[in-house]
This record gives C-alpha cells, structure tokens and sequence, in this order.
C-alpha cells in the first residue's frame, strides 16, 4: 500500500497522521484531494459505527484504502453521555463552548469524586473487503471549570489520569503521547508496519 485517504478536513489530524505515516514509506491524501466527496453525516450509534461508515465511503468512492475516526467523552455521572453525540451534545450547531457549557451545568452538583471520565476513540480502516478498528482510551477527571488555551472540544475541562494539568494546558506533543486518539492511531500504524 503506496496511499491511503484519511476520510477528514482536519488539519491537525491529516498532520498528525502524515507525519506518522511517511516513515512507512505511505503517502497521506485527505477530502482536500477529492473536492467532490460529501460530508459524511455521523448518525450511527457507536462510534465505531461512525468511524466505518466514513472510512467505507471514502475507500468506495476514491478506490483507494481509507481511514477514519469518531471520537467521544464518556462520563460516568451522565451514565457514559454525551459519548457518540459528544461533537453534537448541545445541538446540531454547536460550538465547542457550547457543548463544554452543557458538560459543565449537567454536572453542577457531582462532587469531584465522582466526575470520572474518559476519551475514547476508534480509528476504522477500510481496503475493499478488508475492515479493521482500532480502539484508545484515557481515562481522566471532569473539573468544574476549563483550565488551558490549548486542544480543543472538551480539553480544558479533562484532566488525565495520574496528571496535574488539563489536555489544554499539555503540549500537543504531550497530550499525543498520552491521549486516546494517539493510543488509537498508534495501534494502527504498529499493525500497518506488520503488514509491510
């Protein structure tokens, strides 16, 4: 495998991704090289089944092996919520603020004990009949008000496991080595590298 599309506009994770990937000798393409692919509406109820539903798309439309992701927050006081709505969790139109204001308020009264939480992301890959996930966690705390300039979504407010600073107050670098997203991508460079 010489290419492979990432089934994302986002910046940062087709860099994250290109970067990871160019010591295996595979060029990233992203929805930037293919203007006429459609948004893919994320209305599946597991994250896996999102991040299959874009990676399937992209690989039948661009011929071409495909990868993709769905991302959500679970916390434990909301019984796993916002979860496969986390990009969503205030509204169709929400904004990152929005969805952090509404984490917040639902939580109010839960003492910080009690606000465990966790990222979790699966990474899907798609080559023709070939479909395979790969799964990352971090585990973490809910604070009571965002702390941090970095990250986005609900960074400010997670703070990791076994860590005193938030997602927005790590690093990229940091955050990367630790985050579920980078768990996630790891696992599926590891198996890409086997492949080769």
């Amino acid at each position: 495998m010489k290419r492979l599309v990432l089934a994302s506009g986002n910046k940062d994770k087709i860099k994250e991704l290109r970067e990871t990937l160019e010591p295996l000798g595979i060029k990233l393409l992203s929805t930037y090289d293919y203007p006429e692919l459609e948004e893919v509406v994320e209305d599946q109820e597991t994250l896996e089944g999102n991040a299959l539903k874009k990676a399937r798309y992209t690989a039948r439309h661009t011929n071409l092996p495909s990868v993709s992701d769905d991302t959500g927050l679970e916390v434990d006081a909301l019984d796993g919520a916002p979860g496969v709505y986390s990009a969503r969790y205030a509204g169709k139109e929400a904004t990152y603020r929005d969805n952090l204001q509404k984490l917040l308020n639902e939580l109010e009264s839960v003492p910080e004990e009690n606000r465990t939480a966790r990222f979790r992301t699966v990474v899907a890959f798609v080559d023709g009949d070939q479909e395979k996930t790969f799964e990352g966690v971090c585990e973490g705390t809910i604070l009571t008000e965002p702390k941090g300039e970095g990250g986005f979504g609900y960074d400010p407010v997670f703070r990791p496991q076994n860590h005193k600073q938030t997602f927005a107050e790590l690093s990229p670098e940091a955050k990367n080595k630790i985050s579920h997203r980078g768990k996630a991508i790891e696992k599926f460079v590891k198996w890409l590298g086997a492949k080769k």
